[in-house]
């Protein structure tokens, strides 16, 4: 530890409090309501959510409650159940209540710079400390009093700030790219649907009768598998693990890889070895993939020539194909997957063949050329922001750690940042 950097206890820095213990009833709107799985790295995750109504919200989470349970501008929310260790900072813009299955941690100010103190708690030395001190429940659990007792160590608050400035850039770089990447794509579906939904500039031409209602004389309805060549991955036996690798070889792309992917897909929690690969469809670099399996729809783009596990299809470009990459994401991405099985089924009534067989409405040629000249440029730029934003992410990852700990000194790391931005 660097020299006069201080330890302390995480309750001697901090109150620390929970969420509400009391059952709550859920209402169809109100105030969000949100446990240990809304919370990943510093996100909110609101596709599974909560609400409860305005009334228990202020029962529940009043601001004159001398315990810790309605969070506060700058408090650390951070999963003690189910969910381990991911942090999350409170903002401005916030207005949800949480299950007792989150802490809130509440810096001393006099002490402690709060950022500091959430990226202190994002990093791998407090969750190893946080997971040690995991309860025997199967699925996790980390109480209020294990979780006041672990150590924090840190330098004056000058140097807390200027490291929380320097890992703050990079955060805010990423956050500016997610929220640009949000506006292209939605800026291409608005085109999408205005063209080959509402059919707005072709309100003048001819239309008739299709299997998808009315369309523009001389488009055409086609099959995926028409238009494709769809093509299944395949996940070796787990029981060879000479196949798998964290770091090298092929990226073997999962569901759970595309939901943690934008647009284009760079990055898997796996790859698979040259050896794997040899029985297993390749996937083209700028290849659609769809998951079809368990989670039903999600949709990304390759980067670079990959493989994928047997929940995903792929579609690959030939000679029949007469649509863009782009053109089939979008169309993808509003696909209503529920009209291929029942509601309650659709997890495994979608197989290969139900994919090979969705029905798409298909342009003339000119008229995809003319949409992919609007829209290529929008998706050049989603992918150069998402390129970039690997790039930043794991500079983040890498220099947290290192200022945290004082491995690495601050006029170093604002070398390094300056570099990359």
């Amino acid at each position: 530890m660097p020299e006069n950097w201080k330890t302390y206890k995480l309750g001697e820095i901090s109150r620390i409090g929970d969420g509400a213990h009391t059952k709550v009833k859920r209402v169809d709107e109100g105030i969000l309501y949100l446990t240990s799985k809304n919370f990943k790295k510093g996100q909110l995750i609101l596709d599974k959510i909560d609400y409860i109504s305005e009334t228990d919200y202020n029962r529940l989470f009043s601001s004159n409650s001398k315990a810790v349970n309605k969070p506060e501008v700058g408090d650390i929310i951070l999963g003690i159940i189910g969910t381990l260790g991911n942090a999350y900072l409170y903002k401005e813009s916030d207005i949800f209540g949480i299950s007792s299955s989150v802490a809130i941690i509440r810096a001393d100010k006099s002490k402690i710079f709060p950022k500091f103190l959430y990226y202190y708690i994002t990093g791998n030395k407090f969750k190893h400390y946080q997971n040690a001190h995991n309860g025997a429940s199967v699925q996790g659990y980390t109480n209020i009093p294990s979780l006041k007792s672990i150590p924090i160590f840190f330098p004056s608050l000058n140097e807390q700030i200027v490291i929380s400035s320097i890992l703050s850039a990079l955060d805010d770089k990423i956050e500016l790219n997610l929220q640009m990447n949000k506006t292209l794509e939605e800026m291409a579906m608005a085109l999408y649907k205005h063209w080959f939904v509402d059919f707005g500039p072709f309100q003048d031409v001819e239309f008739v009768e299709s299997e998808l209602g009315m369309i523009p004389k001389g488009w055409e309805v086609k099959t995926l598998g028409d238009e494709f060549d769809i093509t299944i991955g395949r996940t070796p036996p787990r029981k060879e693990s000479k196949w798998f690798s964290f770091t090298s070889g092929v990226k073997w792309i999962s569901i759970k890889d595309m939901g943690n992917a934008g647009t284009y897909i760079f990055n898997t929690a796996e790859y698979l070895t040259d050896d794997a690969v040899k029985a297993i469809p390749k996937v083209p670099e700028n290849t659609v993939i769809l998951s079809f399996k368990l989670t039903v729809g999600r949709v990304s783009i390759t980067t670079e020539n990959m493989v994928t596990n047997e929940a995903i299809a792929h579609f690959i470009k030939n000679k029949r194909t007469s649509i863009s990459s782009e053109y089939l994401y979008l169309a993808l991405k509003i696909f209503d997957y529920n009209s291929l099985g029942s509601t309650s089924s659709i997890a495994t009534a979608v197989n290969s063949k139900t994919v090979k067989g969705i029905k798409m409405v298909i342009p003339s040629h000119i008229i995809v050329d003319s949409f992919q000249e609007k829209v290529e440029y929008l998706f050049q730029n989603i992918r150069s922001n998402t390129n970039e934003t690997q790039t930043l992410t794991t500079l983040r990852d890498t220099l947290l750690p290192k200022l945290i700990s004082g491995e690495v000194r601050v006029k170093d790391a604002e070398k390094t940042l300056s570099a990359a931005l």
